[in-house]
Formats: structure tokens, C-alpha cells, sequence
């Protein structure tokens, strides 16, 4: 749907420059490109940001991959012994590695789904101070339009480094 919005708002805007394109040969019309992608790699806040998420759930992911080779090992073991193990014992330990199991699974699945609510919250910061930038750029070098998302675009309107050199300035 968000792409269908997408494609749906250049479709409007194509039409509206094809509407006006006979008045804008009268006077130069700037377009430019920005790459939201690279900015997420390669700007100083979106980095930073990384670090930050990196540092905040390490403790929780360590814990999870020990968790994680505990139940393996576990589950080895249980593997090699049952043969030899009466019924009741090896149906008590199987029921162990099952409640083991899924309480591994309910703790992964909680740390992926914080882990995500904080990168986008992260990200939706670093896009707002990005968007900022970016229209600073688009103010002072008096562009009339700047994409964020196209099919193709020529290098030469690609402001991408330009916003992240101002997004990194900005952030020092």
C-alpha cells in the first residue's frame, strides 16, 4: 500500500510537471536525489545510532545465545541418554526441553520485536534530522524538488553526499 502511495504521489507530481513544463522553460527547474539508504549507513547520527541500539540490547542477545547453546546442549544430551532412560524419566525430561523451547522461543521473539520498535524509533530521528538537512540544502542551493525514492536518476542530481557532509556537520 505504502508503495502504491508512493508511485501514486510521483504520478502526480510527473502530471503536474508535465502540466507546467511549457512555463518552466521560461525559467530553470532544479531537481535532486537523495539516497535515504546510504544516509542510514553512512552519516555520523545513524551510525552513532547503531552503537547506541548495539550497546542497549548486547546484554539481552548474550544472554539469548547462552540460553540458546544451553537448550542445545540439553537437547544433546537428552538425545544420547534417552535410550537408556526409563518411560517416566525421559517423558519428564522431554516435557523440561519443550517448556525450555518455548520460553527460548517467547524470549527471542520479545528481544526481536523491542530490538525493532528501538532501531525505528532511532531511525525515524535520524530521518527527521536528515529531512532537516535536507531541505537547508534544497533552500540554499534553490531547488525545486528533492526525491527520495526513484526508478532511476542521473548522478549528477544525486545530493546524497552533500546532506550527509551537512547532516555530519550538523551533528558535531
Amino acid at each position: 500500500m505504502k508503495s502504491l502511495s508512493r508511485h501514486f504521489t510521483l504520478g502526480v507530481l510527473l502530471s503536474a510537471l508535465a502540466v507546467t513544463a511549457p512555463a518552466l522553460q521560461a525559467q530553470e527547474f532544479k531537481a535532486g536525489f537523495v539516497n535515504t539508504d546510504r544516509i542510514f549507513r553512512e552519516a555520523t547520527t545513524a551510525k552513532a545510532a547503531q552503537a547506541k541500539l548495539e550497546q542497549e540490547f548486547s546484554r539481552r542477545e548474550k544472554e539469548l545465545i547462552d540460553m540458546g547453546n544451553t537448550l542445545k546442549t540439553a537437547t544433546e544430551k537428552f538425545e544420547r541418554e534417552a535410550p537408556t532412560m526409563a518411560e517416566s524419566q525421559r517423558t519428564t525430561r522431554q516435557r523440561q526441553l519443550v517448556d525450555q523451547d518455548r520460553e527460548f522461543q517467547r524470549k527471542r521473539r520479545e528481544f526481536q520485536e523491542d530490538l525493532n520498535a528501538r532501531k525505528n524509533e532511532e531511525l525515524a530521528q535520524v530521518l527527521e534530522r536528515a529531512n532537516k538537512v535536507v531541505k537547508q540544502v534544497a533552500e540554499a542551493e534553490k531547488y525545486d524538488v528533492i526525491l527520495q525514492e526513484a526508478v532511476y536518476i542521473n548522478p549528477k542530481h544525486d545530493i546524497t553526499d552533500r546532506v550527509i557532509k551537512a547532516l555530519n556537520a550538523a551533528g558535531k
